[in-house]
């Protein structure tokens, strides 16, 4: 098993959990600890450093989530101003972050250390790129950080090894399972100690919806804005991610969306000249075998491919959604009369609304008319890879930690 941070020679799962049960220097890690905080905010300037920034934009988002204002934000949603009841760190936090999302395993570790816990983060041997430049970060903060930093997290990367995996989690306090609904399931038959529970984040998929009538009243200007965030949502990780949009809605008159649609597609043709995005002749053939494939199957009623990098399909019916992904930059799309024509299309596996063109009232509507049964965030374009510390419904930093009562007079 390779350390890879702190970076440091191969290690048995046993020997890295004894090194972990010592007492920190310092002390044990409290919620809010300021060791931690200290070491994130170094972090998070090193990513926002701007060769790494330029070279990785999605780390700049990850920077920004780390710094001390934020951070300050994100513990002072655990406070409830009642003395009788202490908050404490979980324990032992074993984190299974997927390997189509680099980043992740960050945003999930670092609100685990926040919240006190000690952590093991098994970086999968398929991560590259933006995950090789977060584990460089890290280490590089680790030389001004605090002795107990070190001595509490962990990173490390091993080929699936169930035998590996179960010491990790008999051993841990919480277990937190990112990825597919089948790799959830796997993970789950490998047994956690009585006390210890999953926290999972399984198969999701997004949409995006646009007002025809907010289209028709937002200016050039906010239309680009538009094109270039619907960009960022879906591009950025090759749509893969699982609040990056699936299907694309609009909301209004047929005729009206006719028009709409046609320059909005442009638009994007453009970014996508401008950003000089290039599919690989690999995912040209995947996204055709999908697209065809959706087609027969009588899920789409048309296709059409703008070159490589954007490929669009006419639903058949607004109630059956294409989930799965079919290649970067393939957008189902159909038009709806109204947004409560949606509510019968949602599943609870539905994560994330990404929408242009409507008013906080008509969303807000929309929500409760769905009562919790899909949908757990709606966000503007552009923000919908945008990390919270509210993830699938969760409150995160709530979940890292655990309650003591004191209720006696």
């Amino acid at each position: 098993m390779k350390q890879r941070f702190p970076v440091g020679a191969d290690i048995e799962a046993d020997a890295l959990l004894a090194e972990l049960s010592v007492e920190p220097e310092g002390g044990p890690l409290k919620v809010g600890d300021e060791r931690i905080i200290s070491f994130l905010t170094t972090f998070a300037r090193k990513l926002l450093a701007p060769a790494v920034a330029r070279r990785f934009p999605e780390l700049a988002s990850l920077g920004f989530f780390l710094r001390k204002a934020e951070i300050a934000k994100a513990l002072a949603r655990l406070s409830d101003g009642d003395a009788s009841t202490l908050r404490f760190a979980r324990g032992l936090v074993f984190h299974i972050p997927p390997a189509n999302v680099d980043t992740i395993f960050v945003y999930s570790w670092a609100l685990s250390a926040l919240a006190g816990n000690r952590n093991v983060v098994r970086i999968s041997p398929r991560s590259a790129g933006a995950a090789e430049a977060v584990v460089d970060a890290l280490n590089e903060a680790l030389a001004d950080a605090h002795p107990a930093v070190a001595q509490t997290q962990r990173m490390v990367t091993y080929d699936r090894n169930d035998v590996v995996t179960a010491a990790f989690s008999a051993a841990s306090d919480l277990r937190v399972i990112w990825g597919g609904d089948r790799s959830v399931n796997e993970v789950r038959k490998l047994p956690l100690a009585p006390h210890a529970r999953d926290l999972t984040f399984p198969d999701r998929a997004s949409f995006a919806v646009i007002s025809v009538d907010g289209w028709e009243a937002a200016s050039p200007e906010a239309r680009k804005e538009a094109a270039v965030g619907f960009y960022n949502d879906s591009y950025w990780f090759d749509q893969a991610a699982c609040s990056s949009p699936r299907v694309l809605f609009w909301v209004g008159d047929s005729a009206k969306a006719e028009a709409g649609r046609e320059e909005f597609r442009q638009l994007l043709s453009e970014v996508l000249t401008a950003r000089g995005e290039v599919v690989e002749p690999a995912m040209a053939v995947q996204k055709r075998v999908s697209t065809y494939g959706a087609a027969a199957d009588g899920v789409a009623t048309s296709i059409r491919f703008d070159g490589n990098a954007l490929a669009t399909l006419e639903l058949a019916e607004p109630t059956v959604l294409v989930r799965e992904w079919l290649g970067t930059g393939t957008f189902p799309q159909v038009t709806v009369d109204r947004l409560a024509d949606l509510v019968p299309a949602i599943q609870r596996k539905d994560q994330t609304l990404s929408v242009f063109g409507f008013t906080k009232d008509e969303l807000i509507g929309l929500v409760n008319t769905l009562a919790g049964r899909g949908i757990d965030r709606v966000v503007p374009f552009g923000s919908a890879l945008t990390f919270s510390a509210i993830w699938d419904g969760f409150d995160l930093l709530h979940e890292f930690t655990r309650l003591t009562t004191v209720s006696v007079p």
